[in-house]
């Protein structure tokens, strides 16, 4: 990947990262931390990876994502809009009475959305079926699945893991989000999984650990998800919840709400200010 892609990237992603902060606050509710931490992958899979079309969102062969921590809604939406499912200004219409976007995904109601998320755990079994079934109807498509590090405190993902291995899912990727942060605390206070990579490893999943915010490893994962032909892939993302927000970043507090109107100039003048540097970078 090039410099100058990499940068073009880098934008979509502070869109994205605004286009939480915009429906958040509008919201009065929602969860930014969760949803500013996977802006790059949301980036890498919207604008490089996925074969989609936005004119035809529901097109046969297209390949699937689940955002099985649904919770992180906002971000999706984000990147849906800026790919261009539907208008950017509808972002501010988050969990409104009426709106199409929700507070957690809604397949029927959100063009672009491959499966209604919000019940932890249910949806990497969701990707699951969906692999199988692709792989039952000889289709070249593949399924990708985000999923929290407080997530996979659920046994529902476990069993889901152990079917995707049973079955030779290699058209599966699940990518695990390890921000270390959920609802209550730390992950490893509340219900420590670590070590996460050994026992996806002992599942049967090709495992690969990445720094989440980095284009170069974000597709050098995917690449390797693409060279596994046997087993499912797993991709471990390290990364900062809250990404992109200085009272944000890292903090636990942040899990679950939304910015007042003085939170959110601070966080609108940071990400323009963010998107300027790059501008900046890119002349």
């Amino acid at each position: 990947m090039t410099n100058a892609e990499k940068l073009t990237l880098a934008k979509h992603a502070c869109h994205i990262r605004m286009g939480v902060i915009e429906g958040t606050h509008s919201a009065k509710c929602g969860h930014p931390g969760g949803s500013l931490d996977i802006a790059e992958l949301l980036s890498y899979l919207y604008f490089v990876e996925m074969n989609i079309d936005p004119k035809d969102p529901k097109k046969a062969d297209r390949d699937r994502l689940v955002l099985s921590k649904g919770h992180a809604a906002p971000a999706l939406y984000a990147a849906l809009a800026e790919r261009g499912y539907f208008p950017v200004e509808d972002l501010k219409t988050l969990r409104k009475i009426g709106s199409y976007l929700q507070g957690h995904p809604n397949m029927n109601e959100t063009p672009g959305v491959d499966m209604s998320t919000g019940s932890l755990g249910q949806g990497v079994s969701a990707a699951c079926g969906m692999a199988l079934g692709a792989k039952h109807a000889g289709k070249p498509i593949n399924v990708y699945t985000i999923v929290g590090d407080g997530e996979v405190e659920e046994g529902e993902c476990w069993e889901a893991f152990m079917f995707a291995a049973h079955y030779g899912l290699s058209n599966l990727c699940v990518v695990l989000d390890r921000n270390h942060l959920q609802i209550d605390g730390t992950t490893e206070t509340v219900m420590n999984s670590a070590p996460l990579e050994e026992k996806l490893k002992a599942f049967n999943f090709n495992v690969v650990t990445i720094d989440g915010h980095d284009y170069d490893q974000i597709e050098a994962a995917m690449q390797a998800f693409h060279a596994e032909t046997a087993k499912p892939t797993c991709i471990i993302m390290d990364t900062t919840k809250g990404k992109g927000v200085s009272y944000m970043t890292n903090s636990v507090d942040w899990h679950g709400k939304g910015p007042n109107d003085d939170e959110y100039k601070i966080a609108i003048e940071e990400l323009n200010a963010a998107y300027a540097a790059l501008e900046q970078e890119e002349n």
